[in-house]
């Protein structure tokens, strides 16, 4: 069955060229979940053959990747704070609780941003808090477009080195994703430990 997926797409891919690409990874950002697990590697598979170029589908996927996102996040800023400030109390999310998000994510936007897009079955939400927070859109962007250029690479490696094989590529993904979330807490534990710091250095 994943192996006709997989043939499925790769036709998809070699039809739309890089804007299919595009679009697929748009919607793997956004509303709908669409696993850049087999968009990236089969892209990178046919650039691995010399039918696209590699850095065009990385840049095309991080692009898409990047657009979704703020498709998740101006929908939440425009459907989801006012939804929440209005209705929020009566399911315990008051105000306070509404101050609170928006305050982590001015406050820790970036890392939660950056790590959210390296996780799988976080990377197509983390856009809807950031929204909701009204986290800085610049910032949001750069550190959106960083966590899925790391991503978007990883896959692409995968595809170009293995090739049309979705049980190695799987089996690839398996041990990528125990040294992502490895990755992932050392940031956090350095990135809490910083800004430990800084508070004492301020004095708070």
């Amino acid at each position: 069955m994943l192996g006709k997926i997989v043939e499925f797409i790769v036709s998809a891919i070699g039809y739309g060229g890089y804007g299919g690409i595009f679009i697929l990874m748009f919607l793997e950002s956004s509303f709908f979940p669409f696993p850049s697990e087999v968009v990236v590697p089969p892209a990178a598979y046919l650039a691995a053959k010399g039918q696209m170029d590699l850095w065009i589908v990385i840049v095309s996927s991080i692009l898409g990747s990047l657009a979704g996102a703020l498709f998740n996040y101006f929908i939440s800023i425009k459907l989801g704070h006012p939804f929440l400030a209005k209705y929020g109390k009566y399911v315990g999310l008051g105000e306070k609780t509404l101050k609170k998000v928006d305050d982590y994510f001015n406050k820790h936007g970036e890392i939660s941003t950056f790590i959210g897009r390296l996780l799988p079955g976080i990377r197509q939400y983390i856009s809807l808090p950031a929204g909701i927070a009204r986290m800085n859109l610049v910032k949001f962007s750069i550190f959106t477009f960083l966590g899925a250029g790391i991503w978007v690479g990883i896959l692409a490696f995968i595809g170009f080195s293995v090739g049309n094989n979705p049980e190695m590529v799987k089996r690839m993904l398996h041990h990528t994703y125990t040294y992502i979330v490895a990755f992932s807490l050392v940031l956090i534990t350095v990135y809490l430990y910083i800004q430990r710091r800084r508070g004492n250095d301020r004095g708070i």
